[in-house]
């Protein structure tokens, strides 16, 4: 017997752990060393699972084998909620696809982080102090950097296994409600029970999680004249897009209003404090919302192809639901590749910014954005700090929010250049098919779809990093901060 073999089996912490034991202490010592890596590996890992199972001929409506290709860029847009397809969705699919396409888009919506966390939990069995900062960095990258971070955070350490289950149960409520809404109107336009049933539900996730696919092989074009159904998508979409730790806020605002009400006690330490970023992400939002509708309105109200011939209500409302499928929602009451190239230019600015810190949308993120916007007008009223709603906010967020767009613009801007050299299409076609990868939307010209299995490898690598990049990037760079003893002599390059 060896020393080190002696000296384990003496060691009173190794006797008597078996294989599961020692292998439950290593995954949480990896996932709590090295959350970055430890998120990328758990969305590698579903899509090889979701790959295979794409594949086996039960997946399939003809029984047979789907390609390498049309299984690894579904397994991805699924995983990645993006909306994105190579086949007939509706129709290649069996019954059992579907399943797995429903489930899959449940398991991505969660978050990269969030779910790492939320596996590292159901493994470890405890939710210690670096797996609740594991988890808070899908709230807020900053909480993984070694060191104190500014108080007023979107949800709060002792909050994250509140945020948890909020997640778990707004996803499920949200839907269902969603679901409920949209199964009597399905009723009413004939379809049966269990077609309407399946489909409500179906939709309802699709929207929720910001997808997009539809189980019906016309999609939308069954409803592009009920409002009532296009509205309830929008609301689910918003929703999506907004973010689980707004969602959080909103749902303790909404228990402290009640509360209040209840017991008649107004007082102001009773009510909850909407901390910067939800203040943000809902400013920011209503404004792109809103802008993007009014832009629609004025660059489309004359295209006969698109709201060309519609009254002046209906160019309204279907004005404001293509701007909030920009959010990442991915439904479309219009053939994208008929409107202007003026629209498409401006769809392609609000897909990359995208929705919420930690939501199921994509893009740089509308926080993101408001810090940039925030940081140039500190500039130009010539002072050192950014300020928002009577507060204060650190040059390393704006710092995070620059590597961020650096980083979401050179996956674009490299995808783009591959994908024209591939395909040959026209530069606002692939700019805008590139940009729904990485953004997740789901929106497209139709482009995707006849691409080549090259193409289609580069498209599915621009929506796993689109997904999986900014979050980890983020991580990965608060992480990398440390402390600095020193200072080198200052100088300052000429910029602009």
């Amino acid at each position: 017997m060896g020393i080190g073999s002696t000296v384990t089996s003496r060691n009173p912490l190794n006797r008597g752990r078996t294989w599961v034991g020692r292998a439950r202490s290593g995954f949480r010592e990896f996932s709590e060393n090295s959350p970055s890596r430890f998120a990328i590996l758990i969305f590698a890992g579903l899509i090889v699972l979701f790959t295979v199972l794409f594949s086996l001929p039960i997946s399939s409506a003809t029984g047979k084998a789907t390609g390498l290709a049309d299984s690894l860029f579904t397994a991805v847009s699924v995983i990645c909620v993006t909306g994105l397809a190579t086949v007939d969705m509706a129709t290649h699919w069996s019954v059992f696809g579907h399943i797995l396409i429903f489930i899959g888009v449940q398991i991505g919506a969660l978050g990269v982080l969030t779910l790492a966390s939320i596996l590292g939990l159901a493994v470890s069995r405890k939710l210690g102090l670096r797996a609740r900062l594991i988890a808070a960095s899908d709230t807020n990258p900053l909480r993984m950097h070694h060191g104190p971070v500014a108080e007023g955070q979107a949800v709060r350490l002792g909050e994250i296994g509140n945020l948890l289950a909020t997640v778990a149960i707004s996803a499920f409520v949200i839907e269902v409600v969603i679901a409920g809404l949209l199964f009597p109107r399905m009723l009413l336009d004939g379809i049966p029970v269990g077609e309407a049933v399946w489909n409500s539900f179906y939709y309802s996730a699709m929207a929720f999680t910001n997808t997009g696919f539809a189980p019906n092989a016309e999609g939308l074009a069954a409803f592009e004249n009920d409002y009532f159904f296009l509205g309830i998508l929008m609301v689910g979409v918003f929703l999506g897009s907004i973010g689980f730790p707004v969602i959080y806020t909103l749902s303790r605002s909404l228990g402290a209003w009640r509360s209040r009400h209840k017991s008649k006690d107004y007082r102001r330490e009773h009510r909850v404090r909407w901390s910067v970023h939800v203040k943000l992400t809902l400013v920011t939002s209503a404004i792109l919302i809103v802008a993007g509708a009014v832009l629609y309105i004025v660059l489309e109200f004359d295209n006969p192809k698109t709201f060309g011939g519609l009254n002046a209500a209906d160019t309204v409302f279907q004005s404001f639901f293509l701007s909030v499928m920009t959010r990442s929602g991915g439904f479309s009451t219009i053939s994208i590749p008929d409107l202007n190239g003026s629209s498409l230019l401006v769809t392609d600015m609000l897909m990359f910014i995208g929705g919420g810190s930690a939501s199921t949308a994509g893009g740089i993120k509308v926080t993101t954005l408001a810090v940039l916007f925030l940081a140039a007008f500190a500039e130009a009223r010539g002072v050192q700090d950014m300020e928002s709603f009577g507060r204060r906010i650190p040059g390393d967020v704006l710092r995070l929010g620059v590597s961020v767009v650096l980083w979401g613009a050179t996956t674009v801007a490299v995808s783009s250049i591959l994908i024209l050299q591939i395909s040959k299409a026209p530069l606002d076609f692939v700019l805008f098919d590139v940009i729904s990868a990485f953004a997740t939307s789901g929106l497209t010209t139709g482009l995707t779809a006849s691409l080549p299995d090259a193409g289609v490898y580069i498209m599915a690598a621009t929506m796993f990093m689109g997904r999986v990049g900014t979050v980890t990037l983020a991580a990965a760079l608060a992480a990398s901060q440390r402390q600095q003893l020193y200072k080198r002599p200052e100088e300052r390059p000429i910029v602009g």
